[in-house]
């Protein structure tokens, strides 16, 4: 049964900012002010976007609280009837999912919008599923609760649940099961969904399947770590058993790290990245080519989560879980973890109203870019196409009708925001980097180091940043006086080497700070930067600078 309907068209310029409900105070925000802000919104639309009455928001709850856990119970109720679906349907469990494997941007400006899109109308597909006329997603706050909500590992709301096993006992069931319905998907795309495929390097619906199934027509292999499919018994690292994020990624959802990623006062700077909430600035939503540079949220407690949950690194060089790879909505933690950050967006935002500062960008032309870029696969509550959709019809929380109850803020992450502070250029010695400092220059010192992604599907995903260790140091954790912090790639290796950058806040516990700190009149103090691996199979530091916020 092949559904074929016709497109929703969506205006845009229709989405508001919300009211002030915020307070300032010697330049911090009250936590009065988050919660009371976190609970109005001026203006509301419910999706597709037609003119109706207001109504009052949905409340995304955190999964753990009382009102989160009955979320879940709705939730549970529609992940088990979309599982049902036929795979033609465009609400099929796993047609969700291949939403963001088709579409997804990563590492750039438009990570948060898309993502607040897709997971906008999978929230009110979930809606009318479950029979939940109030149905939101709950939010996973990973800062105050690293481990994983004990909920998630109940029936259908773990993809280890025999619930999926019919479509994901093994690669050749899923086949049979999933790849027709999508080739006759794919022969209904129009042009610009073509050409947005092309991008994302699939010309042929060959080359896309051969995504899902990790298979290199070049080496005539298949390659585990590719493969964005994942066999039901290992669909998911974490279980009741060890529901705890490790060591590292927990460092990586810390107040260490997310309040530092609140702090940039800009939604882009590419002048200085530092400054700069979102992630590279690139041609489109799909564009993959080139350098790249992950803003702290996106780069750290985004992608580290990804990854532990799909078992890096235990399980290198996979094949790995759902959520390491770009069909991770087949996992349900997906939509609860881009809430949170989707969350922390919003949060971004009141922080910016509070100091007096633009929440997107100010120059008329990047606007226009932002706002402009075409969002093409999504689908409604209908099943209908959103085949006109745009970005700028993403970039309030309006647009869906939804607020966020209380989770973790710290009231004093906007205090003595310091701007446009001075780059300090390391240089480049063997595969380190070193840059000498007279003082600790700011309240949060971040290292930009970039280095080249290797194209081997086999090369390790995660690193560890050691701050003047001793030679040869490895096995560090995040207690470790010369740990400085954790890169994590998200999503499969491929197309032609690139360098990537990663924006990582010094922990203030590192010794080389403490050492700062106390450096008086003429004194300097060498810090020595290396990316190291347990099989010392890192890359070089190819540039690297320091800089205070």
């Amino acid at each position: 049964m092949t559904f074929s309907k016709p497109s929703t068209q969506v205006s845009s310029g229709v989405l508001t900012t919300h009211s002030g409900a915020l307070s300032a105070h010697s330049g911090s925000i009250s936590r009065r002010a988050f919660i009371a802000g976190s609970t109005c919104l001026a203006g509301s639309l419910s999706l597709p976007f037609k003119a109706m009455a207001q109504t009052a928001p949905a409340i995304r709850y955190e999964a753990n609280s009382p009102q989160g856990q009955q979320m879940l119970k709705s939730y549970a109720v529609a992940i088990k009837k979309m599982l049902a679906l036929p795979t033609d349907h465009p609400h099929n469990w796993f047609r969700i999912a291949f939403i963001h494997y088709m579409d997804c941007p990563h590492g750039n400006w438009w990570f948060y919008v898309w993502h607040r899109g897709y997971i906008g109308y999978v929230e009110q597909i979930i809606r009318h599923y479950s029979g939940n006329p109030s149905f939101a997603l709950p939010y996973w706050d990973w800062t105050a609760s690293p481990q994983m909500p004990d909920m998630m590992f109940e029936g259908v709301l773990t993809p280890t649940d025999s619930a999926y096993g019919e479509m994901t006992q093994n690669i050749e069931t899923f086949t049979q099961s999933m790849q027709p319905a999508l080739q006759r998907y794919w022969q209904s795309l129009n042009s610009a969904q073509r050409e947005q495929l092309k991008h994302r390097g699939y010309q042929t619906f060959d080359q896309f399947w051969n995504g899902v199934t990790g298979y290199d027509p070049e080496s005539g292999q298949y390659i585990p770590g590719n493969a964005a499919f994942a066999t039901m018994p290992t669909s998911r690292y974490l279980s009741r058993a060890n529901p705890n994020l490790d060591a590292k990624t927990a460092h990586a959802c810390s107040p260490q790290v997310v309040v530092p990623g609140l702090k940039p006062t800009r939604f882009y700077d590419g002048d200085n990245m530092v400054n700069s909430f979102c992630s590279s600035k690139t041609n489109s939503h799909n564009h993959h080519t080139g350098g790249t540079t992950f803003s702290v949220l996106e780069g750290q407690p985004h992608n580290q989560v990804h990854n532990n949950i799909g078992g890096v690194p235990t399980w290198n060089p996979g094949p790995y879980g759902n959520m390491t790879n770009f069909l991770s909505p087949v996992d349900p933690i997906f939509f609860l973890h881009h809430a949170n950050m989707d969350r922390l967006w919003e949060v971004w935002e009141r922080k910016q109203q509070v100091i007096q500062e633009p929440t997107l960008p100010t120059d008329p032309v990047a606007l226009r870019q932002l706002k402009e870029e075409p969002f093409l696969f999504f689908f409604n509550a209908q099943g209908d196409p959103i085949l006109n959709g745009k970005a700028g019809d993403y970039l309030s929380t309006s647009a869906f009708n939804y607020v966020y109850a209380p989770g973790f803020i710290d009231p004093a992450m906007a205090d003595n925001v310091t701007r446009n502070a001075a780059m300090i250029q390391g240089t480049i010695q063997g595969d380190k980097a070193n840059v000498t400092l007279q003082q600790a220059p700011g309240k949060t010192l971040f290292a930009v180091i970039t280095f080249q992604r290797s194209t081997d599907p086999s090369a390790p995903r995660q690193f560890d940043i050691t701050l003047n260790a001793p030679e040869g140091k490895m096995r560090l954790t995040p207690e470790d006086p010369h740990f400085a912090g954790i890169i994590s790639l998200f999503g499969p290796a491929h197309g032609k080497a690139h360098d990537v950058t990663f924006i990582v806040p010094i922990p203030q516990h590192n010794q080389v700070i403490q050492q700062l700190q106390q450096l008086k009149g003429n004194q300097s103090l060498q810090l020595k930067f290396d990316l190291t691996h347990d099989q010392n199979t890192a890359p070089a530091i190819k540039a690297l600078h320091i800089q205070a916020l």
